[in-house]
């Protein structure tokens, strides 16, 4: 006989005893159709900056850096959802945010640390930053913010030879049970849309 707190911990963790095996149970597939054409990039595993935050583009005229690539194709900002771009950088949406609203920003000159620009480099970089926290803090109003960068491979960088800085919006309650237990953010706000927020509040 199974003990019932037994049973409990397994639906808890997503499993269910089945002769002396556990195995999965439930609901083990989430409907995402937006994604396929993520999902359809090919990664070059043997790429540097292959990774997450860095999906393989055509390499015959990929630079290997999406955000370079996206500041010398400044025609496709829209399509890129750059928000903010001058002489120096560029403010853009993430397009696999970890909250919705969640921007990058980058200068246009690709250098893999913090240390490698020039103290006037590093300062019109966090200018952009200031830009970037104000225009989130105007557009979504969140209760708070995480601002960071993530500084090579071992650092979590996605993007290994373009340091570039997280801006996040969050709220409380924005993590919860369904990442804890099932492994998974819900992110509730369509790319495009959060893209159109943005450029009201840029506009005004």
């Amino acid at each position: 006989m199974i003990d019932p707190s037994e049973s409990r911990l397994h639906w808890i963790m997503g499993t269910r005893k089945d002769e002396g095996e556990t195995v999965p149970f439930g609901p083990n597939a989430i409907w995402a159709p937006w994604r396929l054409a993520y999902l359809e990039e090919v990664f070059d595993e043997d790429h540097p900056d292959s990774g997450a935050d860095n999906p393989a583009q055509d390499r015959t005229d990929s630079s290997g850096s999406f955000l370079l690539d996206y500041w010398n194709q400044p025609e496709r900002d829209a399509e890129h959802h750059v928000l903010i771009r001058n002489q120096h950088g560029l403010i853009m949406l993430n397009k696999y945010p970890y909250s919705n609203g969640h921007l990058l920003v980058a200068l246009g000159d690709a250098r893999p640390s913090l240390t490698d620009y020039e103290p006037e480099q590093r300062g019109e970089l966090w200018k952009l930053v200031d830009q970037a926290a104000a225009l989130v803090e105007r557009a979504l109003e969140p209760q708070g913010l995480n601002i960071g960068v993530n500084q090579g491979r071992a650092g979590g960088a996605g993007v290994p030879s373009h340091l570039h800085v997280h801006v996040m919006p969050r709220w409380n309650g924005d993590t919860n049970f369904i990442t804890t237990v099932g492994g998974i953010r819900v992110i509730p706000s369509a790319l495009d849309m959060m893209y159109e927020r943005f450029v009201k509040v840029v506009g005004e």
